[in-house]
């Protein structure tokens, strides 16, 4: 029977839950844990041991950070989202082991993983809802009792949902990703979280 310390990296799924990432954790010398949220949704809640990689960071250095990844990869986010985004970019430039945790940091702390509690936001997926939301509602009372033209609001929303959903990224979550509220005073630079994937043990 084949050991998971012996499992091929080429082997490793696109995708892993949030138990079979505690059993890599326990199987893997190897492993890493790479955090592509932002810098207050990362003080809040992350995995213990895992290295903060800002998602907009990772795909503007995405060649310099593949070259300091090591041989077996889980990319960790809120729900999985970011996460499969980055995965992609890192697949562009050919490092095609790395594995998406599905559900997110809070799937694993939900399974009984080992992670760091702070404070901070709202996760940012929830903040995205609770704006389009209030766009949303904000338009149709503005339609009422304004002009109804502004119900057009509501409808541009509902297309960028839509495209979102379609193309698996958001504009209005890259958008609040760079309000002061969900940035960070320890978020690290490029230069920083390239160094700090240096120090590894």
């Amino acid at each position: 029977m084949t050991s998971l310390k012996t499992t091929p990296v080429e082997s490793a799924p696109q995708s892993i839950d949030a138990p079979t990432l505690k059993a890599w954790e326990e199987n893997h010398d190897d492993l890493m844990v790479i955090d592509v949220r932002g810098g207050a949704e990362f003080d809040a809640l992350h995995i213990k041991g895992s290295y903060h990689v800002p998602l907009p960071m990772l795909s503007e250095h995405t060649e310099e950070f593949a070259a300091k990844l090591g041989t077996r990869v889980v990319l960790v986010c809120q729900s999985g989202n970011r996460a499969e985004q980055a995965r992609k970019h890192l697949d562009s430039v050919g490092l095609a082991g790395a594995s998406v945790l599905t559900g997110g940091v809070p799937a694993y702390a939900a399974a009984g993983g080992n992670v760091v509690r702070g404070r901070g936001p709202w996760a940012l997926e929830r903040q995205v809802r609770m704006t389009a939301g209030s766009l949303v509602l904000a338009s149709i009372v503005a339609a009422k009792f304004a002009s109804p033209k502004l119900s057009l609001v509501a409808g541009g929303i509902g297309a960028g949902l839509t495209f979102s959903a379609a193309t698996n990224s958001c504009a209005m979550g890259q958008m609040l990703s760079k309000m002061p509220w969900n940035r960070s005073a320890n978020e690290p630079t490029a230069h920083q979280a390239l160094k700090n994937l240096d120090t590894r043990a």
